[in-house]
């Protein structure tokens, strides 16, 4: 693709969101609040981080957002679906990311958004007890109502383009099954009201109809399927996820690949937190919990590969746990006991302890990746988006690959993607050019022919 084939953001963007409590009233709160002037973006990467182009000496160091065509966050229409009737303002106050004194200057814009009433299925969110939701005879009358809610919204609010964000809670457990397998078995499924289709699944089927890039930012079956896929190739959209990586998690793939770069061993990896959002409640059922165990304890071996280092890494005993706590509200604490070894085997403990917050750190993640979908659908990109791995705990990938987990390796490779789309030099940092005219490698010679 030559660069300037890419697509400019032009005109505004809406932005629809499956699940509009915690972390979405946080987005968009801190969304009004940038625009505002009355506070910045941290933890952003399209807002605040600058991407290096060409050498070292070269000093060309742009914020991403002026080296590639980002959506202006003036432009970002907000909009989605949920089982409360809260406006975004009254669902900022109920999960108390922020103060009320911080919500003032932003009361207005916040108020004014309202959320469509749901797909929702208690089979897969057993400790929820919605208010408002869709009601239908069949799993595909939903989907055509919610592609005829995507088609209003961006009708009545002129935007040029849309993206959606599953932002909803954690669905319970499921395994791939045959309705899962191919876009027409799917969509006989829908018709058929198959019990193995989940709300998100619909949400992702509604979306990629629509043309409209699909990311999922909880641990869940969704886009992930082989139908939906084979749906984002054939109408050339692209998607991502999943689940957004925020604290726990995030440490370990921070730390993991230190570990290994280091060449020390694991015996054992123990997790728990403690969480009293909306979310934890939903976690506080096994069935929801199952999936986010599964998302969080597969991070490990695809960064630590025991396979390959077996004296090292085979024997870990890896423990997750999530309590819910609703004193803790947003607030969430998390806990890590790594017992870890060295040299003759010696042993060693890391212990940490983070105070963090749950939607502070997802929010800015959230917009990245609204962002990047957004970029991705103008750069001709389609189906599984992997150099967007950076952003979540289970990562797509193809079937025939291992996901990458190593923070350090997925920052390289997004930044490189941007840097390729961009027809700018691909870093790899091994520095030996630098070095061309007082050193030449040693290139072997290949052997004479007898």
């Amino acid at each position: 693709m030559k660069k300037e084939e890419i697509k400019k953001a032009e005109g505004k963007l809406a932005v629809l969101i499956p699940g509009m409590g915690a972390v979405t009233s946080t987005l968009i709160a801190g969304v009004e609040m940038v625009k505002k002037g009355i506070g910045k973006p941290f933890g952003s990467i399209t807002q605040m981080q600058r991407i290096r182009l060409g050498k070292r000496y070269e000093n060309r160091n742009p914020l991403i957002k002026e080296f590639v065509s980002i959506a202006n966050l003036e432009d970002l229409v907000f909009g989605g679906w949920d089982i409360y009737d809260d406006s975004i303002y009254e669902a900022a106050l109920k999960c108390e990311v922020f103060s009320q004194e911080q919500l003032r200057p932003v009361k207005d814009e916040l108020s004014e958004i309202k959320p469509m009433p749901a797909v929702f299925d208690k089979k897969f969110v057993k400790n929820l007890n919605p208010s408002i939701m869709k009601k239908a005879k069949t799993k595909m009358d939903l989907a055509l109502m919610l592609m005829e809610d995507i088609k209003k919204f961006c009708s009545e609010n002129k935007t040029s383009r849309a993206v959606m964000v599953w932002a909803g809670s954690t669905e319970v457990f499921i395994e791939e099954k045959d309705v899962h397998s191919s876009l027409k078995k799917f969509e006989e499924g829908l018709k058929k009201n198959s019990p193995y289709i989940s709300p998100s699944m619909i949400y992702a089927y509604a979306a990629l109809k629509s043309k409209v890039p699909y990311a999922n930012g909880a641990p869940n079956l969704s886009a992930d399927i082989p139908a939906l896929v084979e749906l984002s190739e054939l109408n050339g959209v692209p998607i991502a996820g999943k689940d957004f990586k925020t604290g726990q998690t995030l440490m370990k793939t921070i730390l993991a690949p230190g570990l290994k770069a280091r060449m020390l061993g694991v015996r054992g990896w123990y997790s728990t937190n403690i969480l009293g959002n909306r979310d934890g409640l939903v976690l506080d059922d096994e069935g929801s919990f199952k999936t986010k165990e599964k998302s969080k304890k597969s991070v490990l071996d695809t960064i630590l590969e025991p396979d390959l280092y077996p004296d090292l890494y085979s024997n870990i005993y890896h423990k997750v746990r999530i309590d819910y706590y609703p004193p803790r509200g947003d607030a969430k604490e998390g806990w890590d006991n790594i017992d870890i070894f060295g040299w003759m085997n010696m042993p060693m403990q890391i212990k940490i302890n983070f105070l963090c917050r749950d939607s502070i750190l997802a929010a800015p993640v959230m917009l990245d990746i609204l962002l990047f979908l957004d970029f991705a659908q103008r750069a001709g990109l389609k189906g599984i988006q992997e150099w967007m791995s950076f952003f979540f705990k289970s990562p797509m990938h193809r079937p025939d690959l291992k996901p990458e987990n190593d923070l350090f390796i997925q920052h390289m490779k997004l930044k490189n993607t941007l840097r390729l789309l961009m027809h700018e030099e691909i870093i790899d940092h091994s520095g030996l050019d630098y070095y061309e005219n007082k050193f030449k490698p040693i290139i072997p010679k290949p052997p004479k022919k007898k």
